[in-house]
């Protein structure tokens, strides 16, 4: 499991990868209403890079993205960037035992559409905000 950063010396950094932009954009304005620091990407390369420059402590990776699958930037993220204390959390419209099972590079997998309860629910164990 990864190490969440102290709540009290920074904001917690999300990355939000989907490649429909509203999509990304629901959740990148949900996750700052909870108070993280939020960026997003459309495409599997973006998000490499916005990862590069940003050092996230969460990633919710759609899996169908179209360039890149978010299991190739998932490995990609793990080693190349050297991210293994980040929390990589799959996000994808398959719920499948397979599925899962591919996603071994994931520390999470959520099934779309994930609901507000849920995200606050996982965001709450993994990195929660200062209070």
């Amino acid at each position: 499991m990864a190490h969440a950063p102290d709540p009290q010396s920074r904001k917690p950094r999300i990355l939000v990868v989907d490649d429909a932009p509203d999509v990304a954009m629901t959740m990148t304005m949900l996750l700052k209403t909870f108070g993280y620091e939020v960026a997003q990407a459309h495409s599997g390369w973006a998000a490499i890079e916005s990862a590069r420059q940003q050092r996230p402590d969460v990633v919710f990776l759609d899996i169908g993205l179209p360039d890149l699958s978010g299991y190739d930037v998932a490995q990609r993220l793990r080693t190349d960037l050297g991210l293994e204390s980040s929390v990589l959390v799959a996000v994808s419209g398959y719920d499948e035992d397979e599925d899962r099972m591919q996603a071994s590079a994931f520390n999470r997998h959520l099934v779309k559409p994930v609901s507000v309860k849920t995200l606050k629910q996982l965001l709450s164990e993994l990195c929660p905000v200062g209070s």
